[in-house]
């Protein structure tokens, strides 16, 4: 009986291992230069549209749209990919909670330091939101990685959340939907993170440099500084609960690896990288 009990109480552990994300590699590659690319400004004239308990009455801020390009010896990957093109120059609406604007496109930020889109061998997506998949479309010969729960929600609405990601929902089409953790290069030098909770599928990405060190980008785990470091969670958010959660390990991440931590939608942390065209190393 009790030896019965043993192997079962084994074959659970096992299984419960296998399920469980994969943890962050303790390895240490390296990847050799980061760019911080303009991918455009969100207008939040009505700043409570993110904050499901009403903290931030009659406020209004500015947020940034920001995509990254990451140099691996000969080839290039994309984190996010900002606003559609179809946003530029777009005025200001004041009637609206949110409006976007989009000044330059990611093809035209390229071009000024040589890289062309078929050079993009790798796109990774934060989560479906259109403000993170907008241009996705004009690197088609790229392969995808996003989300596998934002991947199918994209999967069942391709006239609509889909729509920006066209080239990766045929079948045969170079995509793969990430479930926790994913080292992308098996090295410990770029990992997309699960931080659960604002969309089905959502991730952040952990980036080493060689001088830099460590940079953790946030996604949308949280949009400003002041919701991050009092827990507010937006009341899109698929999961309030693994919301928290992810913010809490977002925090604890920075703090452990010593990170450069970069809110993506902040101004604030803009400042953080060098100025495009210059990268970080």
């Amino acid at each position: 009986m009790i030896r019965t009990l043993i192997a079962t109480l084994a074959a659970s552990a096992a299984m419960a291992a296998t399920a469980a994300p994969a943890p962050v590699p303790a390895t240490r590659g390296v990847v050799e230069k980061l760019w911080r690319l303009d991918c455009g400004t969100v207008h939040v004239n009505q700043l409570n549209a993110f904050s499901d308990t009403l903290a931030y009455p009659g406020k209004s801020r500015d947020l940034t749209a920001s995509c990254y390009l990451i140099k691996d010896g000969p080839g290039y990957m994309l984190w996010d990919t900002g606003l559609p093109a179809g946003t530029r120059n777009a005025p200001n609406d004041p009637t609206k909670p949110m409006s976007p604007t989009l000044t330059k496109t990611l093809v035209e930020q390229l071009a000024e330091i040589g890289v062309k889109p078929e050079q993009i061998g790798l796109i990774g997506i934060s989560h479906y939101h259109f403000d993170h998949t907008g241009q996705a479309a004009d690197f088609p010969k790229a392969k995808l990685m996003i989300g596998a729960g934002d991947l199918e929600a994209a999967r069942k609405d391709p006239e609509g959340l889909g729509k920006p990601l066209a080239p990766w929902l045929a079948a045969g089409a170079k995509v793969e939907g990430v479930t926790g953790d994913k080292d992308i290069f098996g090295d410990g030098s770029v990992v997309m993170l699960a931080f659960d909770g604002h969309t089905p599928g959502h991730h952040g990405l952990l980036v080493r440099l060689p001088k830099t060190g460590a940079v953790l980008l946030s996604g949308d785990v949280a949009h400003f500084h002041e919701n991050l470091d009092s827990d507010g969670v937006p009341p899109f958010n698929v999961n309030r609960a693994e919301s928290i959660g992810a913010m809490d390990r977002f925090r604890k991440l920075a703090t452990n690896l010593k990170a450069v931590a970069i809110i993506q939608h902040d101004p604030r942390d803009i400042a953080k990288l060098p100025a495009f065209p210059k990268a970080a190393e």
